[in-house]
């Protein structure tokens, strides 16, 4: 069974990287524009995980994580977000709002084959 993706992220250099590191491992990634996308679509294809950009300009990620944990659905369903290494107080704020894994954008990147695997 396919692992399914959903991706909230704005910066294409960081959506490019998501789908190459997901193709060879034959993931589906979705990437919905808002944050009611989001969950419609965490809905309806059945989550694995969802990754959300902290600093987002579409939508407020830690609004979203609130919502999705509230979600009978979806409360369950891995949340993985990543923020410029400057903004450091992102971290514990996303953490209570409930992502599962906060990471700065180089870390992320570095993982991201295994976070995509399911190893947060």
């Amino acid at each position: 069974m396919k692992r399914i993706i959903v991706a909230a992220v704005d910066d294409l250099f960081f959506a490019a990287k998501i789908r190459a590191a997901a193709e060879p491992a034959s993931l589906e990634v979705y990437f919905p524009r808002n944050a009611e996308s989001v969950i419609s679509t965490a809905r309806s294809k059945k989550a694995d995980l969802i990754i959300a950009d902290l600093q987002s300009e579409r939508l407020d990620a830690l609004a979203l994580a609130k919502e999705v944990r509230s979600n009978d659905e979806l409360s369950d369903v891995p949340l993985v977000g990543f923020y410029s290494h400057v903004f450091t107080e992102l971290e514990p704020q996303a953490r209570a709002a409930g992502y599962t894994q906060v990471l700065p954008r180089s870390a992320f990147s570095r993982r991201l084959a295994d976070i995509l695997k399911g190893e947060y």
